[in-house]
């Protein structure tokens, strides 16, 4: 399939630095949802400590797997960035709820930004509904 164009200059004009920091959470989400899947010793103590049953550690695998993906394919990436915003809202508010230190609290609000940053950089529809103009000092 050869590429048009327009195509090719997309491609040049595409953001690796998006690509990039969009891999970083999506590849630490993948591995998580496929921990959960696994079912560790450490996944189901950790799951206990937090307040849940061992039973919904196979149903947030899914899910997680599922927004992860939908994250990943550009046509769906909105969406999955919305969804992971929201699974990750969920794992803050449980740190919170059980007293976790500073870093379990602050890890997935970090996710969170780079996934929004990744995915800003790297959607062209992204920027076109949310402009951002920095002023440069002149």
């Amino acid at each position: 399939m050869r590429e048009s164009p327009s195509d090719a200059q997309r491609l040049k004009k595409r953001p690796w630095a998006g690509l990039i920091i969009s891999a970083l959470p999506a590849l630490f989400l993948l591995m998580d949802g496929i921990m959960k899947l696994i079912r560790p010793a450490i996944v189901v103590e950790a799951t206990v400590h937090l307040g849940y049953t061992a039973s919904v550690i196979l149903p947030l695998g899914i899910v997680l797997l599922a927004c992860t993906v939908l994250y990943l394919i550009p046509r769906t990436a909105v969406l999955g960035a919305i969804l992971l915003t929201g699974y990750l809202g969920g794992a803050v508010a449980t740190h919170v709820r059980v007293g976790e230190g500073v870093f379990p609290i602050v890890f997935p609000i970090i996710l969170g930004v780079l996934i929004w940053i990744g995915l800003y950089l790297r959607d062209d529809r992204l920027r076109a509904l949310v402009p951002l103009r920095l002023q440069t000092a002149q």
